[in-house]
């Protein structure tokens, strides 16, 4: 059995893997095109990326590969033949429920510990990606503008994508409009040996420079204007280089964490979430805006406690009264303004907790997600009883789009605040295990709940109900 389901096994958690990555590539198609990027600097994003989908993967290829695996079996009666010869389905199943229980297991301990890894490679790397300039590309009778302060436009390029000619070069260091401009019939355009400059090499040209005086309204406008034979310019390549990008930036994120340090992350979140509302409570217990106990104290009033210690409000003139009133109204609104500024920060810290909290419970869901598939692709292959590839995979794709809609909507509803983190994440997997015992017994019992042809022998025996001719009644004679 286990000789049976490991071939399948890797050709499907090798197309699993290769279907969430293409959904990767089509995501970030945008940062990766017209960059001029290595083919290497790709296969390490790919890789990196495959590395983060790789738990994700595993469940889907235990789901299909145990669909396969059962229903070739059960469609070359070979399960009946050893039905026959006294093994059980449970007999059958057993080698591969530990087989999947292990591979959940290594599920879980790559997410703990490749996974933090690969995650902030991959966006390390991204993140370089994005911030590189567009690769450098001149093309003809377009303006460039990737040089900065320059913008160059080529009314032809030669095949050699050397030779130009008809070169327009405008100066926009200034910021004062196209006042500066270079004019070329002809030209080359060549990298430096060590790739640092792009040098241009100008023929039979002329240099304009319009400058003007900004200090007066009525300042003329003076014409510097050069011809030459020959001429150099070069532009600085070193924005066009990959940026290394500081790795411990990205290592804070939560998909970026072992187990051990997201529950470090939660306790301390916890205990600075506790402490604040703690002081929030002591400083609105000690503010309590009583007449005889805080306002008196204040030292526009001390006078009339030392005075008169017995001192009422009602005692008090009524001027003075308004202006007690007055003082109590603003220190109201002081001690209303920080409990609102603290209870905002304090929202922010259960968004974030819910984060690390969703991202904990991840690692042991999908770990056992592992081990809950197999109880659904091999009852199932064992009902339905159909091979190859088609069939279990339509199969495998409702399952698998069913448990991952379950889990997102769980996970939305965590991190917002809805329910507790731990429902929403084990959401899916409280709606999925009942499936998985009742098709494990549906299976055992040898029941064709699943069977095709019991739907069409029902659908038989419809239509004949309804096509059968009523029967007609014959009078006898008296």
């Amino acid at each position: 059995m286990v000789k049976k389901f490991i071939p399948p096994f890797i050709l499907t958690f090798f197309l699993s893997l290769l279907i969430i990555l293409m959904q990767f590539l089509w995501k970030y198609v945008d940062d990766l095109v017209g960059k001029g990027l290595e083919w290497y600097l790709i296969l390490r994003l790919l890789f990196y990326a495959s590395a983060t989908f790789f738990s994700l993967a595993l469940p889907l290829a235990v789901l299909l590969s145990s669909l396969m695996t059962f229903g070739n079996l059960g469609e070359k009666y070979e399960i009946v033949a050893m039905k026959s010869a006294g093994i059980s389905v449970t007999s059958l199943m057993r080698p591969l429920a530990f087989l999947s229980l292990l591979i959940g297991l290594f599920s879980f301990w790559f997410s703990n510990n490749i996974l933090p890894i690969a995650n902030v490679k991959m966006k390390t790397l991204l993140y370089e990606i994005r911030e590189q300039k567009p690769a450098l590309s001149i093309t003809e009778g377009v303006f460039y503008d990737g040089f900065g302060d320059y913008t160059i436009r080529v009314g032809k390029k030669y095949l050699d994508n050397e030779n130009i000619e008809d070169v327009v070069i405008y100066d926009h260091s200034r910021r004062m409009g196209n006042q500066t401009m270079t004019y070329a019939k002809r030209g080359t355009m060549t990298m430096t040996p060590d790739k640092h400059y792009f040098l241009f090499t100008l023929y039979d040209g002329f240099y304009w420079d319009e400058s003007r005086n900004q200090d007066s309204r009525r300042a003329s406008y003076p014409l510097f204007f050069m011809k030459f034979e020959k001429q150099y310019m070069k532009f600085d390549l070193s924005s066009f280089e990959m940026q290394k990008a500081d790795e411990s930036f990205f290592k804070s994120s939560q998909q970026s964490m072992t187990v051990q340090e997201l529950s470090a992350e939660i306790d301390t979140i916890q205990q600075e979430r506790t402490k604040r509302l703690q002081r929030v409570a002591t400083r609105f217990s000690e503010q309590t805006y009583f007449f005889n106990s805080q306002i008196l104290k204040d030292s526009s009033f001390r006078t009339l406690t030392l005075s008169t210690p017995e001192i009422t409000f009602d005692s008090l003139p009524l001027p003075l009264q308004r202006q007690v009133l007055d003082y109590a109204s603003q220190r109201s609104l002081d001690i209303v303004n920080i409990c609102e500024s603290a209870f905002d920060i304090v929202d922010i810290d259960d968004i974030m907790l819910f984060s690390y909290q969703v991202e904990w419970h991840r690692k042991f869901t999908l770990a056992l997600a592992c081990f809950l598939f197999f109880f659904i692709g091999a009852p199932l292959g064992t009902i339905i009883r159909k091979g190859g590839i088609g069939v279990p995979l339509v199969i495998t794709v409702v399952f698998f789009a069913f448990y991952f809609v379950i889990s997102i909507i769980g996970e939305k509803m965590a991190k917002s605040g809805d329910i507790l983190p731990w429902i929403g994440m084990w959401l899916s997997t409280f709606i999925i295990f009942p499936i998985c015992v009742f098709l494990t017994y549906k299976a055992t019992m040898d029941s064709a709940i699943l069977s095709p042809d019991t739907y069409l022998n029902i659908v038989k025996k419809i239509k004949q109900f309804f096509s059968r001719k009523p029967k007609q009644n014959i009078e006898t004679p008296a």
